[in-house]
C-alpha cells in the first residue's frame, strides 16, 4: 500500500515538475520568464522549456489591439464652458520587456495621460470647435499619449472622443441658436425665391412686350408693303390702261383716216360728222332747260368742211 501511493506522489511530482519546465506561448502572446528574479528572456509563439524552481513566467502580454475606454471627465474650453467628454483609446504592446518593466500598469498610465492631455486640448479651443475639430483633438491626444507612451513599450494607435455632453442651459441656447439661424435661412431663402420670381416675371414681361412690339412692327410693315404693291399695282394698271386707250385711239384714227382715202370715204365722214354734231345738240336739249346755240348753227355744212379739213390734215402728217 504504501509502494502506491510513493508512486502517486512521484508521477504527481513529475508532472508538477514538468509543469513547471514546459511552457506553451499562445500565437499573438509573448511570456517574459525571470531567472531568479532577473529578467532572462521573452518567450514567443510556441513552446518552450524552463529551468523547474529557476526559471518563472513573470509577466503575460498580448500582442493584439488592446481597446480601452476612456472614462467620462468634466473639461472647460476656451469661453469657460464646461464640458463632459468621454473616449476610446487603442493600445498595442510593441516591446514585452519594456512594457513589464518600465511601467506599473500601462493601460491605467495611457489613460490617465489621455485624460490629461484632452483637458489640455479642450481648454485650448472654443466650445463651437470642440464638436468642428474632433479629429484635431483625437490626433493631438494620440501623438501626446504616444510619445509619453514609447518608454513603456506600448504604441498608442488611436483615441476617439466618443461623446460630448453639454450642460441643460448650454444645450438650450445651443438649439434657440440653430432654430434661429434656420429660421433666418428660411426667410433669406424665401425672399431669394419671390426676388427670382420677381426677376422672373419682370424678364417674362419684358420679353412679352418685345415680342407684340415686334408683331406689331411687322404687321405695319407688312401693311405698308401692301399698300405699296397694291399703288404699284393700280398704277402700273391705269398707265396700261392709258396705253391700250391710246393704242385703240391711235388704231381707230389710222382706220378713219384709211377709210377716208378710200372711194366715198370724205361723203361718209361728212355724214358721220354732221350726224354726231345734231345728236349732240338733241341730246344737249334732252338734259337741260337752257340750251346755248352756236351763232353759226344754220351753217352746218360749213361746221362739217371745218371738221373735213382737220382729217385731211391728219392724214397728210400719217407716215
Amino acid at each position: 500500500m504504501q509502494g502506491l501511493i510513493i508512486s502517486a506522489l512521484i508521477a504527481i511530482g513529475v508532472i508538477v515538475l514538468l509543469g513547471m519546465t514546459i511552457r506553451i506561448v499562445p500565437q499573438r502572446n509573448v511570456y517574459v520568464v525571470e531567472r531568479l528574479g532577473k529578467y532572462r528572456t521573452s518567450l514567443e509563439a510556441g513552446m518552450h522549456i524552463l529551468m523547474p524552481f529557476i526559471d518563472k513566467v513573470a509577466y503575460k502580454h498580448s500582442l493584439k489591439e488592446i481597446v480601452r475606454d476612456v472614462p467620462r471627465q468634466s473639461c472647460i474650453t476656451k469661453d469657460n464652458i464646461e464640458v463632459s467628454i468621454d473616449g476610446v483609446m487603442y493600445l498595442q504592446v510593441i516591446d514585452p520587456k519594456s512594457a513589464s518593466y518600465g511601467v506599473d500598469d500601462y493601460v491605467m498610465a495611457a489613460q490617465q495621460l489621455a485624460q490629461t492631455t484632452l483637458r489640455s486640448v479642450i481648454g485650448k479651443i472654443d466650445l463651437d470647435k470642440t464638436f468642428e475639430e474632433r479629429s484635431e483633438i483625437n490626433m493631438e491626444v494620440v501623438q501626446a499619449v504616444d510619445e509619453a507612451a514609447q518608454p513603456w513599450g506600448v504604441k498608442v494607435l488611436r483615441y476617439e472622443v466618443a461623446d460630448i455632453n453639454l450642460p441643460a442651459s448650454i444645450k438650450d441656447a445651443m438649439e434657440k441658436q440653430v432654430r434661429a439661424e434656420r429660421e433666418r435661412r428660411a426667410v433669406v431663402a424665401e425672399s431669394e425665391g419671390d426676388r427670382q420670381a420677381a426677376i422672373n416675371r419682370s424678364e417674362g414681361d419684358r420679353q412679352a412686350a418685345i415680342n407684340r412690339s415686334e408683331g406689331e412692327k411687322q404687321e405695319m410693315i407688312n401693311i405698308s408693303e401692301g399698300e405699296k404693291m397694291k399703288q404699284i399695282n393700280e398704277a402700273e394698271g391705269r398707265a396700261r390702261q392709258i396705253e391700250l386707250i391710246a393704242q385703240a385711239t391711235a388704231t381707230g384714227l389710222r382706220e378713219v383716216a384709211t377709210a377716208v382715202k378710200e372711194d366715198g370715204g370724205e361723203e361718209a365722214v361728212s355724214l358721220r360728222i354732221a350726224e354726231q354734231y345734231v345728236s349732240a345738240f338733241e341730246k344737249l336739249a334732252k338734259e337741260s332747260t337752257t340750251l346755248l346755240l352756236p351763232s353759226n348753227l344754220s351753217d352746218v355744212g360749213g361746221t362739217v368742211a371745218g371738221l373735213q379739213k382737220v382729217l385731211k390734215t391728219i392724214d397728210r402728217t400719217q407716215p
